[in-house]
């Protein structure tokens, strides 16, 4: 593998064409994925993983699912790109409006990253604003304006802002600390167009924010004719089939998806208020384009992997992520390690540190050495988990007792 990765920094800048496939932070070699069978990852090297980085939540069925695969194959087979809508494109984003109440109409991109810059521009167009606010830590994707105290890979790498990015583009982003409800009232002294929020954060490590904070996200945001940004990109369709938003009781103007709703291939999609989302064209003027947007084999793809959901395959997935993550926290206790271990109903994380964050400071404290050990430990011992503090672990329905049982047993050791 080492000699893959040679190679591969000769071609490729960092020899990844994504930071957060770099192991540098763990102190490790990437991994050069072969194929991916239900819960496990096969390496180049024939290495076999248990795995939780699981397209970094975008296979929730597990790996190489028959049901998508069957479908992605019969949608290779009738072509490519047409540049042209396809049937399957309706019956997917049927199935978002049906899944998810705030949901009226729905457009198809292909990141979430596009997902953001789209919702931002319906915004700007609906109240004629032009500054966004957003969360320390919540991460929308690479563009511009967001990538201001961004999680994910930004957060990993310790780069506040990226170089490359002129102050003029995050002019009109503000930025204020997660779980703040003080912070944000103050911030609405400007004249805000939409505020964004994960409402579960999903890439600073996972932190459940307190239902009061992503109450008054909503209600302060309406109350100053602002609108309400869901970026549900991770937590869409993983967390129950209406989203996060849908056990909240909760309706934001917008909403982003991505991860699973293209079952384990490119999308991302903005959906939301009829009138909001009719501002695009060709019928309005807020212009969003993409020879690739509702790519067939995504299209198929995303519809095999939403209709395959049932509820008691939900049901199914929340038991298995709360019996390794209760396996994981009384293995940490057992062998006295500072760890503190974070559910969010189907995924989760460990945070080297006596408590849970609350936010993007709090998780930049815990402890990153401990987590680098921790990761190499976990690999030797055969489980793969993303090699950053600020992602998640995410389970997927291919994962058994088996599987659970052998990376509590790994963790037992890790943690020692």
């Amino acid at each position: 593998m080492s000699t893959l990765f040679d190679r591969a920094k000769e071609l490729i800048p960092g020899g990844v064409s994504s930071p957060a496939r770099a192991f540098g932070a763990v102190e490790g070699d990437p991994i050069f994925a072969a194929r991916g069978e239900g819960a496990y990852l096969v390496d180049t090297d024939g290495t076999r993983y248990i795995d939780y980085v699981q397209g970094f939540g975008a296979v929730i069925l597990g790996h190489a699912d028959e049901r998508v695969t069957h479908a992605v194959i019969e949608a290779a087979g009738r072509g490519g790109a047409f540049g042209l809508s396809t049937e399957q494109e309706v019956r997917l984003a049927s199935l978002v409006v049906e899944r998810v109440p705030s949901v009226e109409r729905t457009r198809f991109v292909t990141s979430g990253t596009e997902a953001s810059m789209t919702a931002a521009r319906i915004a700007r167009a609906a109240t004629g604003r032009s500054i966004i606010l957003k969360f320390e830590g919540n991460y929308h994707g690479h563009s511009d304006a967001f990538l201001v105290k961004a999680g994910s890979g930004v957060a990993t790498f310790g780069i506040p802002m990226a170089a490359g990015v002129p102050e003029s583009s995050v002019a009109d982003t503000i930025v204020v600390p997660y779980n703040d409800v003080a912070a944000l009232d103050r911030a609405f002294e400007r004249e805000i167009a939409a505020v964004f929020i994960e409402p579960i954060a999903a890439n600073m490590g996972v932190i459940v924010p307190e239902r009061a904070f992503v109450d008054a996200v909503a209600s302060i945001a309406r109350a100053h004719d602002a609108l309400c940004v869901f970026d549900e990109v991770v937590t869409g369709f993983r967390i129950g089939s209406g989203a996060v938003q849908s056990g909240l009781g909760l309706t934001p103007d917008l909403t982003m998806f991505g991860k699973v709703l293209g079952g384990g291939l490119p999308v991302g999609a903005v959906g939301g208020r009829a009138d909001l989302m009719e501002l695009l064209a060709p019928i309005g003027p807020v212009y969003q384009a993409g020879t690739y947007a509702a790519h067939p084999h995504a299209m198929a793809a995303g519809v095999a992997a939403l209709e395959a959901l049932t509820p008691d395959d939900y049901a199914t997935l929340e038991a298995t992520a709360t019996k390794l993550f209760e396996g994981l926290a009384e293995a940490a206790k057992h062998a006295g390690a500072e760890v503190t271990v974070v559910r969010a109903g189907t995924f989760g994380c460990v945070f080297f540190s006596a408590d849970a964050p609350r936010n993007f400071d709090d998780a930049q404290k815990t402890d990153r050495a401990a987590f680098g050990r921790f990761h190499r430990a976990m690999r030797e011992r055969g489980v793969l988990i993303a090699p950053s503090p600020f992602e998640a672990w995410f389970p997927s329905l291919a994962h058994g007792d088996a599987e659970i049982e052998q990376t509590i047993a790994a963790a037992r050791e890790a943690f020692s």
